[in-house]
């Protein structure tokens, strides 16, 4: 199994707002950076939608190593709170009824993680680690790219 590491990152100029992901893929000597941008959506749709773009991008069974400066992404994941409100029908708190915000990227996430072995890792953004910057560059420019592409699970 080849070794990946994978840097996402994802933002929006407001929130909701025109948005845009970065990614930096590196296997061995080989990188690849993956960007684009949308007309409206959310930060944090952005932040899993990187990590997605990245996971969809490679084209076997990898082990992954996945940084992402998103602890909603991060937490979501390495907590178990996706996996459970998946389970739940998406639903976050079954006393009160609220919803899961995001289930159409979580699912994609969660289908992508299966087929990988993945570790997601917290990196602390804007603190200068290199590859997260190239993203964060990257998610911004493509954020500000006044791209009309639509994010369609965006409900806004």
């Amino acid at each position: 199994m080849k070794d990946v590491k994978i840097y996402t990152d994802g933002g929006c100029i407001g929130n909701p707002g025109p948005g845009g992901y970065g990614v930096v893929l590196l296997f061995g000597e080989h990188r690849k950076e993956l960007a684009d941008g949308f007309r409206e959506t959310t930060n944090n749709r952005m932040e899993l939608l990187a990590c997605i773009k990245g996971l969809a991008a490679l084209k076997e069974r990898c082990r992954v190593e996945l940084y992402s400066d998103s602890k909603y992404v991060v937490d979501g994941i390495n907590k178990g709170w996706a996996q459970r409100w998946q389970k739940n029908n998406w639903v976050r708190n079954k006393k009160t009824g609220d919803r899961a915000v995001n289930p159409d990227l979580w699912q994609q996430l969660l289908d992508l993680i299966k087929q990988h072995d993945v570790t997601l890792n917290w990196v602390k953004g804007h603190a200068g680690n290199k590859e997260n910057e190239v993203c964060d560059q990257l998610a911004n420019a493509a954020a500000r790219s006044n791209s009309e592409k639509i994010d369609p699970g965006y409900k806004g």
